[in-house]
This record gives C-alpha cells, structure tokens and sequence, in this order.
C-alpha cells in the first residue's frame, strides 16, 4: 500500500480529531434525544487506513495521519484520489466519519460506496454533491443490481457538512439496505427477491471512497464548473469501522446470511426499522428529499421500478 504523508500537487494540513457534534439545524427535539440510540449493534469493529485499505488512484493527493485513524483525499487539477478496503464483505455495516470540500466546492464530489465488480455489479452509493458557496450540498443515494441503477433518491443535509465531521453508515443485511446520516435512516431498498425484483444477496461488495472533478454533471447539471482558483479540495476522513461479514469465496454467500449471534446484522432486529425509525425517515423525506426515482414518471416513461409499488421500508 502506497502511503503519501504530503501530496505532490497540493497541501493537506492535518488536523486534530475532536469530538464529533451533531449540528441538526431544525431537527424537533423528540428526534434530536432518539438520534443518541445509535441503531446498529455497539460493539463496532474499529479499522485504520494504513491497514484496512490500499489507494486506488492518485496516492500523492491524500494523507493519512493519527495512528491510521486519520485520511485526506485531495483534488488539484492534476488529479484527484480514490481509496478502497483490502478487503470484500457481504452484509454488515460500513461507518465512516467524513468532513466534506468547505466553501465554493460546485463541480466536486465525494464519492462514499460499495460495489462489486463486473458488468451485473452491485452497488450502494452516497454521492455528496458540490455547490456554490452558500448553497447546500446534495446527499446523492443509488442502488444498482446486477448492474441495473436508476434509483436515485437525493437530500439536502440538515447540519453543515463541512464544518464538522459527520458519521455515513451503510448497514446492508439479508432483509433490507438502509443509509444512515448521524444515525437517522434516510433511504431503505428492501428484499423483494421473492417477486423477482433482484437484491444485492450474492456478489462481495469492497467499499470505496474518492474525490473528483465531476464538473460535467455534479452540479446544477453540469451548468457550474470547477473554480480552480480555490484548489487544492480537501475532503476529511477519520473512524472507519468494518463491522461486516468477510468475504471468503462463494461459501460466504450462506455463510454470511447464517441466523447465528455471530452474524448480528441477520437478527430479526435489523429485519426492517422499528418504529422510532420510521418516524425518523419520514421527517427526513417529508423535510429534506429533493428526488425520489418512484416519483419520476417523466424520466422512466411511466414504467417506474417495480419496487415503487410495495412499502418502501
């Protein structure tokens, strides 16, 4: 694994890991106290940059400091960077801790995924879309299977998220995908592999982070370009957790959905969001969802994923 303490284009000033705040904007008060009944199992496995992960691409843009617990991803015009874990998993949950590109950021994203390889790959995504100063980021979620995406559904985030770090969670089991902000559910893809809609259950997914120019599409359609004047972009990075099932061969594919204490995340609990959950997603949706697939008639020419007709979570 190529390890670069200071990039070649650019500067990355490391920094201290402070505590993290949870800056939740207008969040009613009955959510801000159930947002501290994190809704993952607790005992999370801690995992470091240095050896839980190898870059993928542009390894003199990007630092990592603090013991491994610390990772800055850069993007200069000469390039941006990407970094990935060395290892697949099936079913689990992914939690990172990141700080996203401060001030006139439009044109970047920071990329926040899992995938598997191939072209019938499977991937769960956050995307954090750049903007102009002063306007919000856009929290940008997919889901492929067997290579099929087009399930888009997009937030604007309650809190800054450049100001602070804040935790991203992808928690993926047998029953259900659910993407976490802050421990708040903002979007579920739920099994219906029963009625022939597929489900990510069969290929080991490597979770990838990256920062790049995406200046083409990312923001207002690709309309607002990168300012290059304000580079070197920084994205922060720190507390990845693997709390997952390793992926060892085909074998896992049983293996990992065994209903066993071991394999925590197949426990009836983690079936689907309990109560405190659901309310929790809907004031997210009904305050803060700007696109949902299921409501573009126009883009899918009235033939919506079939998934749009069943309960969402």
């Amino acid at each position: 694994m190529a390890i670069s303490r200071a990039p070649k284009h650019g500067s990355i000033e490391t920094e201290g890991t402070p505590g993290c705040r949870l800056q939740m904007g207008n969040l009613p008060i009955f959510l801000v106290a159930l947002v501290s009944l994190v809704p993952l199992n607790q005992g999370l496995v801690h995992a470091d940059f240095y050896t839980d992960a190898v870059f993928t691409w542009g390894s003199l843009n990007s630092a990592i400091w603090g013991s491994g617990n610390n990772l800055a991803l850069l993007l200069d015009k000469v390039s941006g960077s990407g970094i990935q874990t060395n290892r697949e998993f099936l079913f689990g949950s992914i939690e990172m801790q990141i700080k996203l590109v401060p001030g006139n950021s439009a044109g970047t994203v920071t990329a926040y995924y899992m995938s598997s390889t191939g072209t019938k790959h499977d991937e769960i995504d956050f995307e954090f879309l750049g903007n102009l100063s002063g306007q919000p980021y856009i929290i940008h979620t997919n889901v492929f299977t067997q290579g099929v995406g087009n399930r888009e559904q997009q937030f604007y985030p309650w809190f800054d998220p450049t100001s602070d770090f804040h935790n991203y969670t992808i928690h993926w089991n047998p029953s259900q995908i659910v993407c976490f902000v802050d421990g708040l559910p903002i979007r579920v893809f739920r099994n219906y592999e029963k009625i022939r809609i597929p489900f990510p259950n069969k290929q080991a997914m490597t979770a990838y982070s990256s920062l790049w120019n995406a200046d083409n599409w990312a923001t207002r359609g690709g309309l607002i370009k990168i300012d290059w004047s304000n580079a070197p972009f920084i994205a922060r990075y720190r507390e990845l957790r693997l709390r997952a099932c390793t992926w060892t061969g085909p074998n896992s594919i049983s293996q990992c959905a065994q209903t066993t204490p071991a394999k925590w995340w197949t426990s009836p609990a983690y079936s689907e969001l309990n109560d405190m959950q659901k309310g929790q997603l809907n004031w997210v949706r009904q305050n803060f969802m700007i696109y949902d697939y299921c409501k573009d008639a126009k883009k899918f020419k009235g033939q919506v994923h079939p998934e749009c007709s069943l309960p969402q979570f």
